[in-house]
């Protein structure tokens, strides 16, 4: 069979190469059809997940940035709930004078510099400014369910349906929309002519159906943070001006129609949860194959400074390199494309896609490309809901582009992860701190967030390891792969993958660092001969890794299991009696006399205060 790669297109280009363009790839026909349930050797038959069809007929005017919009969209409902809602995100909606979004960039004390401008001197949201013609939104004109016109409202950012006729366990319905929309100017992810100049970044951009699961609806508000989506196939015929070159989700297929200054692409994603594009009349389109993995595509204007284009030619090769890294410490990518693309407001990650800015240095291009790529595993085919869990997002992707950075580069760190300790306890100490179980829209700053999201969330895999020990960690993310890819994972689903593969009870450790601000601070509290005691000062326990030297110079490492574990890490140093959390001091006799003690050697537990961790 041909498969089709989703490429450019111009008046005078178009690329198409060969192999399968139904499937996913030869790894994901083995998943199964999204229209069913979903189950795992972990999650057995009480897992369920919903699934929606989209096709979807778009006629852009580059003009003036408005399109319009045709939807079928058949939605399976596989839970075992009746639902007599749902619900669409409207995400266009937010970039209008008064929107959510608006009124949070008003209301917080740092907001994102790429959202506000600086007027007299203080900080003004861009969106408040926003002109008719400059503004977004998405206005559904016709919605029917099965045929019949059904009863909707705009909230914001949400459409709110209620049905003529509830939805039954098992039941398929097909709703038909109709639509128009404008593009706003570049603001915050999606838009038009961003400071770079690329045309169109299409993110979030049409109506999408919102994720329902065994937690109920999540339709929440476009405030500015991050999404969730259902899985489903898309099926896109994008009208677009025919100079115009397209990059993004899905296969592109074969046979264009042309009719006048218009072309129509035929775009079709299998198993996705979002559908992505961009394009530009002067975008540069190159390609490279990953060995035994997709094709690589490359999309960035023509007109970028020197220095610049010569940085995009030579991030991919290592982009190839991060694919490969990836691959083999996750799982294997699974569809046949993957496509680096300027555009958007700086780096964001979606369906075989990401959005990244152009203009940067080759240390920060490969960086970012690093970051959103990894995202590919990290929230997309391990699809959390981000909104919820925006540590396992961020988090997650921190800790493996920081490792497949330090193996590419061939720094050989003791600690990828060391700078994200350092922003943890920064945060730990300020008294800004929320736990990682608030919901991302929730934290009173953006510092608290990014820290939270992205520093404390890496540190909680790299620490897990000190928990477990690395080769359980490294065991546990490829388990975690296998039994939830193209899945909705949990943080508890997440850490029964960790129980499974180490054999250890690990609920206070999820507990502690995700649902508290609890901190990690124990201390050597004397030495006195050959008898140690080291005492917990904070309320979060650990297992302890013990570094003793003694007064003929001799060393030992002990280990010292946590008694809440139920059992210990595999470790070549000596294994002590277990420590109970309630216990707040704990004492052993060392073998000979002891000159010198200290706590976790390799800096690898989050310990607030290091001082007190060497006697």
């Amino acid at each position: 069979m041909k498969k089709v790669l989703l490429f450019s297109l111009s008046a005078s280009l178009f690329l198409v190469s060969c192999g399968s363009s139904k499937s996913v790839s030869t790894t994901t026909n083995t998943t199964q059809s999204s229209a069913t349930a979903v189950s795992s050797s972990s999650s057995k038959s009480t897992y369920w997940q919903q699934s929606v069809d989209y096709k979807m007929e778009i006629d852009m005017d580059v003009n003036n940035y408005q399109y319009q919009g045709k939807q079928k969209l058949v939605y399976t409902n596989n839970s075992p709930d009746v639902l007599d809602k749902v619900f669409y995100h409207l995400y266009f909606n937010a970039f209008q004078p008064g929107s959510d979004m608006d009124a949070r960039l008003q209301s917080i004390v740092d907001p994102d510099g790429r959202m506000v401008n600086e007027v007299n001197g203080e900080k003004q949201s861009r969106i408040s400014t926003l002109k008719p013609n400059e503004i977004g939104y998405i206005n559904v004109t016709s919605l029917k369910q099965n045929g019949s016109t059904v009863k909707h409202i705009t909230a914001g950012t949400v459409l709110e349906v209620t049905l003529n006729k509830a939805i039954q366990p098992g039941e398929s319905v097909t709703f038909d929309m109709v639509f128009d929309a404008q593009v706003p100017v570049q603001i915050r992810r999606s838009g038009r002519n961003n400071a770079e100049g690329v045309a169109l970044s299409m993110t979030q951009w049409y109506p999408k159906l919102s994720e329902y699961d065994f937690e109920g609806w999540h339709a929440y508000p476009y405030i500015g943070r991050e999404f969730h989506g259902v899985w489903g196939d898309f099926d896109l015929k994008l009208t677009i001006d025919k100079d115009y070159v397209v990059g993004g989700t899905g296969y592109l297929q074969p046979n264009p129609v042309v009719k006048g200054d218009k072309k129509t692409l035929h775009f079709k994603a299998p198993n996705v949860h979002d559908f992505t594009w961009a394009a530009d009349p002067n975008y540069i389109h190159d390609t490279m194959q990953v060995p035994n993995g997709p094709m690589l595509n490359f999309f960035y204007k023509k007109d970028l400074p020197a220095e610049n284009l010569e940085n995009w030619k030579n991030l991919q090769s290592k982009t190839v390199e991060m694919m490969q890294y990836f691959s083999e410490h996750i799982g294997k990518y699974p569809y046949d494309q993957y496509s680096v693309i300027q555009g958007g407001d700086g780096g964001m990650e979606y369906a075989m896609c990401t959005l990244i800015t152009g203009k940067r240095k080759f240390g920060s291009l490969v960086g970012v490309t690093a970051h959103e790529l990894a995202h590919t595993w990290f929230q997309f085919l391990l699809a959390t809901n981000e909104a919820k869990h925006e540590w396992m997002d961020e988090g997650f992707t921190s800790y493996i582009s920081d490792h497949a950075m330090d193996f590419i580069n061939k720094k050989n760190a003791d600690n990828p992860a060391a700078s994200a300790y350092r922003g943890y306890n920064y945060l730990a100490k300020s008294g800004k701190e929320k736990p990682q179980s608030t919901h991302a829209d929730r934290y009173e700053t953006n510092m608290a967030y990014s820290i939270t999201a992205y520093n404390k969330g890496s540190v909680f895999l790299t620490q897990l390891g000190y928990v477990i020990g690395e080769d359980n960690l490294k065991k546990t993310l490829k388990q975690y792969f296998t039994d939830w890819s193209f899945k909705h994972p949990t943080p508890n689903d997440f850490i029964r993958v960790a129980e499974k593969v180490s054999g250890l009870e690990l609920e206070w450790y999820l507990t502690d660092w995700t649902m508290t601000t609890n901190t990690i601070d124990y201390g050597v509290k004397t030495i006195e001969g050959n008898t140690v005691t080291l005492e917990r000062i904070g309320e979060m326990p650990m297992p302890i890794d013990l570094e003793v030297t003694y007064t003929d110079g001799t060393t030992e490492s002990i280990y010292i299991p946590l008694q809440m574990m139920r059992g210990e890490k595999p470790t070549t140093a000596t294994v002590m009696a277990d420590w109970s959390w309630a216990h707040p001091t704990y004492s052993f006799k060392a073998k000979k006399a002891v000159k010198s003690v200290e706590i976790d050697a390799k800096n690898i537990m989050a310990d607030i205060n290091r001082e007190n961790n060497t006697k």
